[in-house]
C-alpha cells in the first residue's frame, strides 16, 4: 500500500476511535482530566519502547480510555521488522482467544432472543454431543498400549458450560492426546483447515472429554463449538451472523476471520522469541489468513482485528451493551457476563471466569493491581486486554509474539496503567 492510501486508512482508524472516544489522542491536559498522571504514563511509553528497543518484541499499539474518551493511544516499533514498516494504530492483527468475548457475544444475542436457556444441553442443537463419554485412567493391569478407558457423561454439557469452559473440553490434551492428534485436532489453530467448523464439531464430538462436563475449569474448544451452536440455532455461517449482529453495527470496519483482498500491507507479521533472539515466525505470504482454505470460521480464536475495533467492542460491554446509539445487548445480559461463574469449586489459576474471559471478583487473593470487578482476557499471539466497570476503563495492549521467550510485558502493562491512574472515577 503506498503512503498516501496507508495515510487515508490511518486517518480512518482514528475516525473509529473518535467515534468511540470523542478524541483521536490526548494532550498532557486531558489526560489529568480523565484521571491520568502523564508523567506515570511514560512508564508505560518507556518500558514498552524499551522492549522494542532491546529487540524482544517488533512493535505493538497500545490504547487507554476512560468514560469513552481516549487516555492514549500509540504506536511502536515494526509491523514488519524486514522490510523496516512501522507499526500502526490500523494495523491488523491475529488477536485468536480474544476471539471468544466475540463469540460468546453473539450467543447471547440470541439467548436474549428466547432461542435458548444458558443450561440446555448442547446435544439439542448439535446432536453430535449426544453420546459424549470422558477418558480416564485405565485400569490395573491394562496393557502398556492402553492410554486411557471411557465412562459416560454423568450430566450432559450445557451451553453454560460452553460460555465458562466447564464442559470437559480441551485443546486436544490429556489422556486421549494421541486421538485428537490423529483426528487433526490437536491445537487452537483451524484457519488451516479446509473444512467447516461444523463439520470439526462433529469430529470432535466423538472424542472422549478431559472432565465431567461441570466438574472442572478447563480451557480449550468451548468457544469453537459454541460458535458452531450460534450457526445452527440462527441457521447463519458464524462469519456472517457476526458481521450483521456485531461487527457491522459497531462499525468495526477491519474485524473478520480472514484478510480481505487489499489489507495485505496492514496484517502485522507474527514474530517470536526463540533463545533470547527474534524470530520471523509468520508473514502475509505464509499467512492462512490470507492464502488458506477460508472455511472454518474459529469462533474460539480466529479472528482477527484492530485496536480500534476491538476497543469499540470492549467500549460497547462497559456501556452496559450499548454504543453510539446501537443496542447489542441488555445491561443485565453484560452484568451476567462478568459474574464470577466458576467460583471456588474451580482451580485457583482461573482467577474466576465469566461468559468469554476472566473476571476479578477478590484482587487481594490473586494479588493484582485491578479494581474488584474487572475482567479481560488474552491471546495466543500475546495481547491482552481488560475492562474496569468501577473505575470506566478500557485497556488493549496489542502485538503479536509467540513463542514468547518468558517475556512478561502483556501482564506488566496492566500494573503500569494502573499506577498511572490518580483520581478515582467520580461515580465511586
Amino acid at each position: 500500500m503506498n503512503s498516501v492510501l496507508r495515510y487515508v486508512h490511518v486517518l480512518a482508524a482514528c475516525a473509529v476511535f473518535a467515534v468511540a472516544s470523542g478524541t483521536g489522542f490526548s494532550s498532557p491536559d486531558q489526560v489529568r482530566a480523565l484521571g491520568f498522571s502523564p508523567e506515570r504514563l511514560q512508564r508505560l511509553d518507556n518500558v514498552i519502547q524499551s522492549t522494542v528497543d532491546q529487540h524482544q518484541l517488533s512493535g505493538a499499539v497500545m490504547y487507554i480510555a476512560r468514560d469513552g474518551q481516549t487516555v492514549e493511544l500509540k504506536a511502536y516499533g515494526l509491523q514488519d521488522v524486514e522490510n523496516k514498516q512501522p507499526m500502526a494504530t490500523d494495523t491488523i492483527f491475529r488477536i485468536a482467544s480474544m476471539s471468544k468475548a466475540v463469540t460468546t457475544v453473539a450467543a447471547l444475542i440470541l439467548y436474549e432472543e428466547g432461542r435458548f436457556m444458558l443450561n440446555d444441553p448442547v446435544s439439542k442443537y448439535i446432536p453430535s454431543f449426544a453420546h459424549s463419554v470422558v477418558a480416564i485412567p485405565p485400569p490395573l493391569g491394562s496393557a502398556p498400549n492402553v492410554k486411557y478407558t471411557t465412562v459416560p457423561v454423568e450430566h450432559p454439557i450445557t451451553i453454560h458450560d460452553l460460555m465458562r469452559h466447564t464442559s470437559g473440553l480441551t485443546y486436544g490434551d490429556g489422556l486421549a492426546a494421541e486421538d485428537y492428534k490423529k483426528a487433526n485436532l490437536s491445537g487452537w489453530y483451524f484457519a488451516n483447515h479446509d473444512e467447516t467448523i461444523g463439520a470439526a464439531v462433529d469430529r470432535l464430538a466423538t472424542l472422549p472429554l478431559n472432565a465431567q462436563p461441570g466438574e472442572k475449569w478447563l480451557y480449550g474448544y468451548s468457544t469453537d463449538v459454541l460458535g458452531r451452536l450460534v450457526e445452527v440455532v440462527s441457521g447463519l455461517p458464524l462469519d456472517r451472523f457476526i458481521a450483521e449482529r456485531i461487527t457491522g453495527p459497531l462499525k468495526m470496519v477491519d474485524t473478520s476471520f480472514f484478510l480481505p483482498p487489499g489489507k495485505e500491507s496492514r496484517l502485522a507479521n507474527v514474530y517470536g522469541l526463540e533463545k533470547g533472539q527474534l524470530v520471523l515466525e509468520e508473514n502475509t505470504e505464509k499467512s492462512d489468513y490470507v492464502h488458506g482454505p477460508r472455511k472454518c470460521f474459529s469462533g474460539g480464536a480466529g479472528l482477527l482485528s484492530t485496536i480500534g475495533d476491538y476497543g469499540r467492542l470492549l467500549q460497547m460491554l462497559l456501556n452496559d451493551g450499548e454504543l453510539d446509539g446501537v443496542r447489542i445487548l441488555s445491561p443485565k445480559t453484560v452484568q451476567l457476563m462478568h459474574e464470577n461463574h466458576t467460583g471456588e469449586r474451580y482451580a485457583r489459576d482461573t482467577h474466576a471466569f465469566g461468559l468469554g474471559f476472566w473476571v476479578n471478583d477478590d484482587p487481594g487473593y490473586y494479588g493484582e493491581l485491578v479494581s474488584k470487578g474487572a475482567y479481560g482476557w488474552g491471546s495466543a499471539y500475546y495481547p491482552q486486554y481488560l475492562v474496569d466497570p468501577q473505575e470506566k476503563i478500557v485497556a488493549i495492549f496489542m502485538t503479536q509474539l509467540t513463542p514468547t521467550g518468558g517475556l512478561d510485558l502483556n501482564q506488566r502493562f496492566k500494573v503500569l496503567t494502573y499506577q498511572a491512574l490518580i483520581k478515582p472515577h467520580a461515580d465511586k
